[in-house]
């Protein structure tokens, strides 16, 4: 899903039998941003460890706003949009070295900026373009849409992970500048290596557990079973101490709730942290370090509102759900405490959904895109919980 100005077709007729099977891998792309310099086909060396420092300094919301790393002009716009590639690219179960290319092109096309519009009608992180087939104006405008249709061109590109860097992402944009890629090479690697650390992730993905209908392997980390599913509970809105809430509008916190005084003092930080981003839309792959702020990507998803909900507690854990399951120690739903994170949705090794308990029959969590930060009833979430884990004892 993305693309750029058709280019002079070199090294595109050789791709002629993926044009019938995907014509948009074929679509240009629109024409490289001027600001990027016509390439010497030579990567320009990169300082791996200012990388790194860089992207936590930013995840973490303590960057000066300076950099010495040359191509991340604006860390604090580039890198969160970098981590939205990568993280795309863990979804989709793309190796390194296909999240390498995407974030290479990108910082060729844009300079990993979302950006309004480009050569003709190219749009986004990528410059694609409407009007060869990546999709509306809207949608390319998403940073995660755009990052998935580039995965997808990417893959039906025959031999891509055996082809340089420039012409795998040349296959897929038909830039007029095909060599240009090359270049960013080294910082797209730099990149890579550093957000997959900071999301708990190994280079290349692990391939999903398999449809077959079989139970899924328990998360590893904990060796205990999973959280066993109880009969049906008798109270709706009910739960271990717990009040009938009734329907919880979306973003309220219900009347009469109150932190748990029980509740270990970083606990009880995290849980304010979190009930403190209520009514703030939903963001995929937003960091939650602004919610309330203009940037949408301050705001939150699922998973950041985890990690730095226990951030201000003081308390370090992993990014993604799909990490984040195997954070802390294993917990029983028949037991819960507040503070333990609940997981749902695709399957117990690789869940894709996560809140967190708050007591009293409650669970706060970050929806999905169109909603907003809110409070849902334990009772709800009881028959699709997956797993559950204590991240303070």
């Amino acid at each position: 899903m993305s693309g750029k100005a058709v280019a002079a077709a070199v090294g595109v007729v050789a791709l002629a039998p993926v044009a019938l099977a995907l014509p948009v891998v074929l679509m240009a792309a629109g024409n490289a941003q001027a600001t990027c310099s016509s390439s010497t086909g030579v990567g320009t060396p990169v300082d791996s460890s200012a990388v790194d420092a860089e992207v936590k300094a930013i995840l973490s919301g303590q960057s000066t706003g300076s950099t010495s790393v040359q191509g991340l002009d604006l860390p604090s716009v580039q890198i969160p949009n970098a981590q939205i590639i990568v993280q795309k690219g863990v979804e989709l179960q793309m190796p390194a070295r296909g999240q390498v290319i995407a974030l290479a092109t990108a910082l060729q096309e844009s300079g990993l900026q979302n950006l309004p519009g480009g050569d003709r009608d190219s749009v986004g992180l990528f410059q694609q373009r409407p009007s060869q087939g990546w999709g509306t104006a809207a949608q390319i405008s998403q940073p995660a849409y755009a990052a998935g249709a580039f995965y997808q061109a990417l893959l039906k590109v025959p031999g891509w992970q055996d082809l340089p860097v420039a012409e795998a992402a040349q296959a897929v944009q038909g830039s007029g500048f095909p060599d240009a890629y090359a270049k960013w090479e080294p910082l797209a690697t730099a990149l890579q290596q550093a957000l997959v650390k900071t999301m708990g992730q190994s280079a290349t993905p692990s391939p999903q557990p398999s449809g077959s209908g079989s139970p899924s392997p328990q998360p590893s980390g904990g060796g205990s079973p999973a959280p066993t599913k109880p009969a049906p509970a008798g109270a709706c809105g009910s739960a271990p101490g717990g009040t009938d809430w009734g329907t919880i509008p979306p973003g309220v916190l219900p009347a009469g709730y109150q932190i748990p005084t029980d509740a270990p003092p970083a606990v009880q930080n995290a849980i304010r942290y979190a009930l403190g981003q209520l009514g703030t839309p939903y963001q995929w792959g937003g960091s939650c370090t602004a919610a309330h702020g203009p940037d949408p990507m301050g705001r939150c998803d699922c998973s950041s509102l985890m990690q730095q909900s226990y951030a201000a507690a003081g308390v370090t854990i992993s990014r993604t759900t799909y990490t984040q399951v195997n954070d802390g120690s294993p917990a029983s739903l028949d037991a819960l405490r507040p503070g333990d994170l609940l997981f749902m949705e695709g399957t117990p090794q690789a869940p894709e959904h996560v809140g967190m308990y708050i007591g009293d029959g409650l669970v706060v969590h970050a929806p999905h895109t169109g909603t907003v930060v809110s409070v849902s009833t334990l009772a709800s979430w009881r028959p699709s919980v997956l797993a559950a884990r204590r991240i303070v004892a």
